[in-house]
């Protein structure tokens, strides 16, 4: 199928050719005829796969034409945290544009009183998470009433994220004959109970696997000693290119980023604790490659798209299969390859490899050592810049990026000594959780 057979609107087709999007993906393909249609779709589609385009054309071009009146938008997407309002945001800017359809993104952590005064003047299409459309619907900046077609985009993050009761909310104010597109990469349980309460005979549009794994990305389970953890992670963090890297903590976050950034690489954080405006900076220098090394909470799995990214490390294993999964699917986006590398140690293996059958994926286990070949031909890792100092001035933090033993003429001493130091040094970083 091609966009061209699928009646879109010329001006549309014009913008998107001029943005190289040309050939639908498969769930483009599977749910763009009958979302145009009017009809509710349940789409089941991993992240990555080219899903805001298959609810976003549909919106638009349904939208197009038609005049919202102040505090009163016509169309809605519902997401699950403030990067994928972003994402979203950008991806439908242009075509928004060329229709001549006004957007406006509704999240936390920005100014209410600028959302409220765009919706006081009138948006067609308003991007939301659900607490900060809540807090507008509340105060009666914004109704619902005339709202025609209704997104729910990665339905499963908004239910794990606690926020089933606001979104059932806001979809009971909805008018129950407008459109529900729904899509997520999994169907159970809370968001059953989405789909059964609020959309009417759906067309399901499926093109993945109910687990959600990817023939494109690799994935790779490392065991290594627990006091070599974090010196394996720097090596990782140093290759070529750039690499996204899961911790459980925003103090282990914090902690890590400090020891890379002393270790002469370009790093920084992001997890809850920072600002939005400092979050959204923050991951522009990473797709810009101002920095190649983000290290990042579970916040960084949801809704953040970098072109061309191929490794993403979990430097601590993540809680659940869902986890893992969303947090790889920062790779191996849009049909290209990545590799997922998740660092174990030995009292972790039976959590993982529950994990991992849960996930429906089966990982390349290797036991691997700091400084080891099979390491750099698994992750590109190497050497971090010895005796770097990062743009503050600070002195590498030697205890997390050496490897015992790592001298061949090194006696069996002093390479004692450094275990020692190191595993010391992975404690500290573990209390400042």
């Amino acid at each position: 199928m091609s966009f061209d057979a699928l009646g879109l609107p010329p001006e549309l087709l014009k913008t998107m050719t001029g943005l190289g999007v040309t050939k639908p993906f498969p769930i483009q393909a599977a749910a763009l005829p009958d979302a145009l249609a009017g009809r509710d779709v349940l789409g089941r589609a991993r992240t990555g796969s080219g899903k805001t385009l298959a609810f976003g054309l549909a919106l638009l071009v349904r939208t197009a034409g038609l005049r919202a009146v102040p505090k009163r938008p016509l169309a809605l997407v519902l997401v699950s945290t403030r990067e994928l309002a972003q994402q979203v945001s950008d991806a439908l800017a242009p075509h928004a544009q060329a229709l001549n359809v006004r957007l406006a993104t509704v999240v936390g952590g920005l100014s209410i009183n600028r959302q409220t005064a765009l919706l006081r003047n009138g948006v067609d299409v308003v991007i939301a998470t659900p607490g900060r459309l809540a807090d507008l619907v509340s105060r009666r900046e914004c109704h619902l009433d005339r709202v025609r077609i209704t997104v729910l985009d990665e339905a499963d993050q908004m239910c794990d994220l606690g926020f089933l009761p606001q979104v059932s909310d806001i979809l009971d104010q909805v008018p129950s004959d407008g459109q529900r597109l729904l899509f997520s990469a999994t169907l159970d349980r809370d968001v059953d109970q989405l789909v059964r309460s609020h959309l009417r005979e759906p067309v399901l549009a499926s093109v993945d696997p109910v687990a959600g794994s990817v023939t494109t990305m690799e994935h790779h389970v490392l065991t290594i000693h627990p006091a070599d953890k974090y010196a394996t992670a720097t090596e990782i963090a140093a290759r070529d290119g750039r690499v996204l890297m899961f911790l459980d903590t925003k103090a282990g976050v914090d902690q890590f980023t400090r020891h890379l950034r002393a270790s002469g690489l370009r790093a920084a954080a992001l997890h809850s604790g920072k600002s939005q405006p400092q979050r959204t900076h923050t991951l522009g220098r990473f797709v810009d490659g101002e920095i190649t090394v983000l290290v990042a909470t579970n916040v960084a799995a949801r809704g953040i798209h970098v072109d061309a990214l191929d490794l993403v490390v979990n430097v601590d294993p993540p809680a659940d299969a869902k986890d893992y999964l969303h947090r790889g699917g920062r790779t191996a986006r849009a049909g290209r390859s990545g590799s997922v590398v998740t660092l174990v140690t030995p009292g972790q293996r039976s959590d993982v490899n529950r994990m991992m059958s849960e996930a429906g994926i089966r990982p390349t286990v290797t036991p691997v050592r700091s400084g080891e070949e099979k390491l750099t031909a698994i992750t590109g890792a190497k050497r971090p810049p010895a005796g770097a100092r990062d743009s503050g001035g600070n002195a590498p933090f030697r205890g997390l990026g050496t490897r015992p033993g790592r001298a061949s003429k090194e006696s069996r001493k002093t390479a004692e000594a450094r275990r020692t130091a190191e595993a010391r040094a992975a404690a500290r970083v573990r209390k400042g959780r």
